[in-house]
């Protein structure tokens, strides 16, 4: 299953729905649509999250077992 492409409403909806500070509308557009360069789409990290999520560990183990040296 495929993510769908973000889009400012869903941006808007997950604001409405959780406590986060105001966001103006500049601040969505950038978001969604980066045109100043100083940041990451954000629709580009959940791509990129989702590919981490794709990667297969297999037996990695669970961080807690990692021993320190």
């Amino acid at each position: 299953m495929h993510m769908k492409p973000l889009t400012k409403q869903t941006l808007t909806n997950v604001c409405a729905q959780m406590a986060s500070h105001t966001w103006t509308e500049e601040e969505l557009d950038e978001l969604v649509e980066p045109k100043l360069g100083i940041i990451t789409g954000f629709q580009e990290l959940l791509d990129e999250l989702e590919t981490l999520r794709q990667i297969d560990l297999g037996t990695t183990p669970p961080a807690l077992t990692v021993q320190k040296r």
